[in-house]
């Protein structure tokens, strides 16, 4: 099972009771971190989010709201006595961007490991436990979704084990998907004892672009889209349009053409005081729609 967390979900300033937007996804004690705005290191601490736990930290673009709250990240790292690298992966640029804003931070008590991703081709990454894969979007400047990735073990079948008179001590192995031999040099395979594989559990972060073909089988079947939601309103649409943004309605859409599980809005205008209100908009299209809110929490166990 994964944790997923937003531990802001605003867009373009932070404001008294919305930080900006960013998204906390752990397994097993490591977790990935999607954009890093302004007081991003405050949020983590609000919403419960460990960053000791941090392993990976994601950048889908470097507009402010999204990257300039680095230095303050890494400071906080710094002063819970991290020592193991950091891996910081994002679009081509990211080793400049991460120099310059790190000048008034040059004594890490940790090594970063920056990983510029392809804005055409971006090779998947395999880190804490999960595969990230991203997708460039459509915004004006290089901008990367993304999607994060459990693979789940096939279900370890017990009752074949034991009608083929496995020991217990064997089965973490099958399990893992290793061939064993037994005592007596008879050979097991994995196959044998498993029943089948399992869907991974997959969640998937789409914020700050415009709706294009192909982004919906980027988020096909996942069980958790972020989808962004600067406005609700309908008369903002040209607003947004040439922003490269997208309105509840937007995400909506793509919700139900990429046939998600559940839609989680954000990344909302310091206009929009109330998004809630505006929920049923997507409702309408997809009927698993929420308004995200700070701190809002899911464990996805599939």
């Amino acid at each position: 099972m994964i944790d997923v967390c937003l531990p802001g979900t605003g867009g373009m300033i932070p404001l008294p009771d919305r930080w900006l937007t960013c998204c906390w996804i752990e397994y097993q004690g490591s977790a990935v971190l999607i954009d890093c705005g302004e007081g991003t290191q405050i949020a983590l601490k609000e919403a419960g989010c460990k960053p000791s736990r941090l392993a990976v930290l994601l950048i889908t673009h470097f507009h402010a709201d999204h990257v300039a709250g680095l230095v303050g990240l890494l400071l906080t790292l710094c002063n819970h006595s991290r020592a193991e690298p950091l891996t910081v992966a994002g679009p081509p640029g990211l080793r400049r961007v991460v120099s310059s804003l790190t000048i008034i931070a040059p004594r890490l008590t940790f090594p970063l490991e920056i990983i510029e991703l392809d804005k055409n081709n971006p090779v998947p990454l395999e880190k804490a436990g999960l595969t990230v894969y991203a997708a460039p979007l459509r915004h004006g400047t290089t901008c990367f979704g993304y999607k994060v990735e459990l693979k789940r073990k096939p279900v370890f079948n017990p009752q074949k084990a034991a009608a083929l008179n496995i020991p217990v001590t064997f089965y973490k192995a099958l399990h893992n998907g290793e061939t064993v031999t037994l005592d007596d040099g008879e050979t097991i395979k994995p196959e044998q004892v498993l029943d089948g594989a399992r869907k991974p559990i997959t969640v998937c972060y789409v914020t700050d672009t415009r709706p294009f073909a192909g982004l919906a089988g980027f988020a096909e079947g996942v069980d958790l889209l972020i989808g962004e939601g600067m406005y609700f309103d309908e008369q903002m649409r040209e607003k947004v349009e040439e922003k490269n943004h997208m309105l509840f309605s937007d995400s909506a859409e793509l919700a139900k053409k990429s046939g998600a599980k559940r839609l989680w809005l954000t990344h909302y205008s310091p206009a929009l005081e109330r998004p809630r209100d505006g929920v049923k908009i997507a409702e309408r299209i997809f009927p698993k729609s929420e308004a995200a809110y700070d701190g809002i929490r899911l464990t996805i166990d599939g």
